[in-house]
């Protein structure tokens, strides 16, 4: 599975941006596509996840802030976010699971730097 993340980029406090991810390969096997963050100095932590089916996942921090959502007739996962905070700024990394054998695939990474 590759994964093609886009979308980062520099944003004052409050704005907002829209992340996107493409999927391609042997995408049978993933369930979940989803988006983590990495700040530096800090470990990767998860910022959001949606099954093929549609559950949603987030973590508490961006809870009515930011919202997932994928398309998977073209394997394209996005990250609506909103009311940024200089907090929310790291490297963010679109993830895929494989269900059969758990393998975790990741994107190249996109940053999002925002401004106070």
């Amino acid at each position: 599975v590759q994964l093609q993340a886009s979308g980062g980029g520099l944003v004052q406090a409050g704005g907002s941006l829209r992340l996107s991810c493409a999927a391609s390969g042997t995408v049978v096997y993933v369930n979940a596509l989803g988006w983590y963050r990495q700040a530096p100095g800090n470990k990767r932590e998860l910022v959001s996840t949606m099954t093929r089916g549609g559950k949603r996942n987030y973590t508490d921090s961006v809870k009515g802030r930011f919202t997932i959502s994928r398309d998977n007739a073209k394997n394209m996962v996005y990250l609506q976010m909103s009311s940024l905070k200089p907090e929310d700024t790291a490297v963010y990394y679109c993830n895929a699971k494989n269900i059969i054998d758990g393998t975790d695939y990741w994107g190249q990474g996109t940053l999002v730097t925002v401004s106070s």
